[in-house]
């Protein structure tokens, strides 16, 4: 595994800097461009298979990001599907063409295809529909409008944390999350997340699910330690005491939470993350977080669309990525 000083010494700043960064030092006064260099470095150190000789000739794919570029500093999870799928694109000798949430979707001749990223509304569909077959929605089902997609297996991801809390004899599990604001999917109720909906549903089964325990926000850092704050001051004694959440910078803000009312983590309280970011690995404690191979995630993507630039497939296809559960210091492990 890369260390602090590695992905310093490759984003140019310095040991510190990245410490904090990757801690969501709210007090750190850095740059966005700062962050995404960091976050962007952190990400690379993981990968063993890039490829550096490369030529580029074949035409553009382009790369709908559905979020902003600040958003996706908040959410790692979406830059590491994002670099992941780029470096596979030119590894195969494309040239990639970027767009963020807000950006124009304007796609010339050369784009021979299309990598879309993150949950959008059927508009947004048809825009890239409309323009070309060659199109892979990565993170969105969407087989039944015989386009081809690559997504988690939720319900095993979330199965695993209710499982193993209630294994570890937690009686009653603590969910904090995050609202799906002005969204108007058909794959899940307004407001509602999958993680939410999976939790809801495999907590009640295992009889540790209780409503009042559930919370939900924004996805970041700080809503993360508004959410567990409000959880401590409310319940006092009967805090429970295991917390899953539906991603790594919530559960550094819940933990940050834990730490100021100087609630033992683990030995008070169990915490388990989602996505299992490079952030992880560098708080205190390590955080336990469901793994996503987003690398995988990426390159299946690109090489979906590739074979069927080839083949010529007019047949959907969609590929079901598992997780695993990676077990830190945050639930004793």
């Amino acid at each position: 595994m890369a260390t602090i000083k590695d992905i310093a010494d490759l984003a140019g700043v310095s040991k510190t800097t990245v410490s904090r960064v990757l801690n969501f030092d709210q007090a750190l006064s850095v740059s966005d461009e700062t962050k995404k260099r960091i976050f962007e470095s952190a990400e690379k150190l993981e990968y063993t298979k890039y490829k550096r000789n490369r030529v580029i000739d074949k035409g553009k794919v382009a790369i709908v990001q559905w979020m902003t570029e600040k958003d996706e500093l908040d959410d790692v999870y979406y830059l590491s599907l994002r670099m992941s799928a780029e470096k596979k694109i030119l590894d195969e000798g494309y040239e990639i063409v970027r767009y963020f949430k807000n950006d124009e979707l304007f796609f010339d001749e050369e784009v021979i295809g299309i990598i879309s990223i993150g949950e959008c509304s059927p508009e947004q569909q048809q825009s890239l529909i409309d323009f070309t077959d060659n199109l892979v929605f990565v993170g969105m089902d969407i087989l039944s409008a015989k386009h081809d997609s690559v997504s988690l297996d939720f319900d095993q991801a979330v199965n695993s944390v209710v499982d193993f809390f209630s294994e570890a004899g937690h009686s009653i599990i603590g969910f904090i999350g995050g609202l799906d604001y002005g969204k108007t999917l058909s794959t899940h109720p307004v407001g509602k997340d999958k993680r939410t909906i999976a939790f809801e549903k495999y907590a009640s089964l295992k009889g540790v699910y209780t409503s009042e325990y559930v919370f939900q926000g924004g996805f970041d850092v700080e809503s993360g330690y508004e959410m567990m704050k409000q959880a401590i001051h409310t319940f006092k004694e009967d805090l429970p005491t295991a917390f899953f959440t539906a991603n790594d910078p919530l559960a550094v803000g819940a933990l940050r939470a834990l730490q100021e009312e100087r609630i033992a983590v683990p030995e008070r309280v169990s915490l388990i993350g989602f996505n299992d970011t490079s952030v992880a690995k560098y708080v205190f404690p390590t955080l336990s977080s469901v793994r996503i191979h987003t690398e995988l995630m990426g390159e299946s993507s690109v090489e979906l669309l590739l074979e069927r630039l080839e083949t010529e497939r007019t047949v959907a296809k969609k590929l079901i990525i598992a997780t695993e559960l990676s077990l830190r210091g945050s639930t004793g492990n």
